[in-house]
């Protein structure tokens, strides 16, 4: 049995600590908090040991506090460094290097420059078995996780048949948890998004991707819409739309009327967070004309990076099989079942 610490409680931290507590083959030996807030009261109540910065206990002492992250992180196999973005780094050069424990990053953190905290983005349906003998590695953020979903599947079938990929990302403004953070009534943009270098990390520099990137006021999801431009006449809409009829974490959607209907229709079947942990096709709304391909899929934003850091958390301390891993991943998860009662709710009429 391998010891994981997961550090950081949070929208990510939260779901990973809840879902992973069933895996028999592994022993959460606590969370870590950097903020006392309501997080500490559930984690405790979750029956987690709760560890703190070591320069912070003394605005923890109302909560029962099991000792200090800096201590914790010399008990563990590996740590899944779920702490706020940009804390990762810190983790990473005053924990986890001087004490030599291997850890997994989120998507909040960098994978170049000065503050890179690992040399690779990890995507289970892309690079899996790259992930083995690594010490350090960053699971990519929700968008560069659900695009290789997409993507991934476009160029094994097509491979140079595909001249050019142009998606336009709708980010939420912030999760249904994150009741810190308003939501305003603005559509914002952001220059020079890092979702491009990230996808293309793993994906591969070559390949022709071209993002663009907005926040609008919602909680619900992120939608992202995908121009695949071919060289020549592009294939119709019930191949497209059968390439991805198999892919685990990709459901493909009729008649939704929108990303809170899916995210209701989770709530009602008590889908753990709400959360379908997949990419929703909107099947409806695919169009060909000529050389391109529109494509409309919904993203389960914090959702879909829990069962891949799963996967992840796998390949670095088993060197597990791709696919045992899977169906490993998929006993915790149900994402088959999740994905045939998403799929017969939101059927063709």
């Amino acid at each position: 049995m391998k010891r994981v610490f997961v550090n950081g409680y949070g929208s990510i931290g939260s779901r990973i600590a809840q879902f992973i507590t069933d895996d028999s083959d592994i022993e959460i030996t606590g969370v870590g908090k950097y903020s006392p807030d309501e997080k500490v009261a559930d984690a405790i109540s979750r029956g987690f040991k709760v560890y703190v910065p070591k320069d912070k206990t003394g605005v923890f002492q109302r909560f029962k506090i099991s000792g200090t992250i800096e201590n914790a992180v010399e008990e563990c196999d590996l740590v899944i460094d779920a702490a706020p973005g940009g804390v990762g780094y810190t983790n990473k050069k005053t924990l986890y290097e001087p004490k030599n424990i291997r850890a997994i990053f989120q998507g909040g953190e960098k994978i170049t420059g000065n503050k890179a905290v690992a040399e690779l983005i990890f995507n289970s349906r892309v690079n899996y078995e790259k992930a083995f003998d690594k010490t350090y590695v960053m699971q990519g953020s929700c968008n560069v996780t659900g695009m290789g979903r997409i993507l991934q599947p476009l160029k094994e079938k097509y491979g140079r048949k595909i001249k050019r990929f142009d998606a336009t990302l709708l980010r939420r403004w912030a999760d249904l948890e994150d009741s810190k953070t308003e939501v305003k009534d603005s559509i914002e943009w952001t220059r020079k998004p890092h979702h491009n270098e990230d996808v293309k990390s793993y994906m591969g520099s070559d390949t022709p991707l071209f993002i663009r990137v907005f926040k609008i006021p919602t909680r619900q999801m992120h939608v992202h819409l995908m121009d695949i431009r071919f060289d020549g006449q592009a294939p119709s809409a019930v191949e497209i739309l059968n390439l991805y009829k198999n892919e685990y974490g990709v459901a493909t959607l009729y008649d939704a009327k929108g990303t809170k209907d899916i995210r209701d229709f989770a709530e009602s079947i008590k889908f753990g967070f709400k959360d379908t942990n997949m990419i929703h096709i909107h099947a409806d709304l695919i169009e060909v004309q000529d050389d391109t391909v529109k494509l409309t899929y919904s993203d389960d934003q914090t959702g879909i990076v829990v069962p891949e850091n799963h996967l992840l958390m796998q390949a670095m301390l088993f060197k597990r099989k791709r696919e045992d891993a899977f169906k490993h991943t998929e006993e915790l998860f149900h994402m088959e079942d999740k994905k045939r009662l998403l799929e017969d709710h939101f059927r063709k009429q």
